[in-house]
């Protein structure tokens, strides 16, 4: 059976790297595309098995190039999901016109875009393993240098506490220097995935602070962090 394959298509960076990360853990091939007409001479080419892909890009737009897909007898049928910053009624209502077969709101939430994705490919997998980590973490923002401390740490992300207010989708460096025998310390890219600050707590089970997804880390320290995983799950 071959591998399935998924297109993300989206003009942001970030947006496609946050995307490839909540996909990491799961059995596919991940295809990416940057605007509609090179969607388009990909789904040609590979096929693939779903597709995710924004509204708003240079050139031909996400919904010019969904219809233009689900007008092709040839690629009809590979699922698509619309992915839209703003979720307004409109964009609903103009993602349905176009054709497409689901629709995904920005900051994309990574259980919903894995239970989107799972719904049209069953090898998808839900989530990685968390542990607790109380470690110390460094990590900038805007240019500025912040010190706070992680609550739980998993390959794809960690949380951490934060009294001051953040923005989502923000992009942030972090160092974490991990609770195990060597003090080995962590570097990666990340965006925040969610805030949980003073003023617009979420979840009041956890202390105020924002939960990042990496976007850009090492295969050494993804090493690192698994193995501290798999060790403090044995612990426990």
């Amino acid at each position: 059976m071959s591998t399935p394959k998924i297109l993300l298509v989206d003009d942001t960076k970030l947006f496609i790297e946050l995307e490839k990360n909540f996909l990491k853990h799961s059995p596919v091939h991940v295809l990416t595309a940057s605007s509609g007409e090179e969607a388009l001479e990909i789904a040609m080419r590979e096929r693939p098995d779903l597709i995710f892909m924004d509204i708003n890009m240079p050139g031909m737009g996400g919904l010019a190039c969904c219809s233009t897909l689900k007008g092709d007898m040839m690629l009809s049928a590979i699922p698509v999901v619309m992915v839209s910053s703003c979720g307004k009624d409109e964009d609903l209502q103009a993602c349905k016109k176009a054709g497409c077969d689901d629709f995904l709101s920005k900051p994309i939430d990574r259980r919903l875009f894995l239970e989107k994705a799972r719904s049209f490919l069953e090898t998808i997998n839900r989530r990685d393993v968390r542990v607790a980590c109380e470690a110390p973490v460094t990590f900038t923002l805007d240019g500025v240098s912040r010190s706070g401390v992680s609550v739980d740490l998993s390959s794809g992300g960690v949380y951490i506490t934060e009294a001051r207010p953040v923005d989502e989708k923000r992009a942030v460096t972090l160092e974490i220097k991990l609770p195990n025998a060597t003090g080995e310390s962590i570097n990666a890219k990340g965006v925040i995935a969610w805030a949980n600050c003073l003023g617009k707590r979420r979840k009041m089970t956890l202390p105020p602070g924002f939960g990042v997804e990496f976007t850009d880390i090492t295969e050494e320290d993804n090493k690192v962090i698994k193995t501290f995983v798999e060790g403090t799950r044995e612990k426990g």
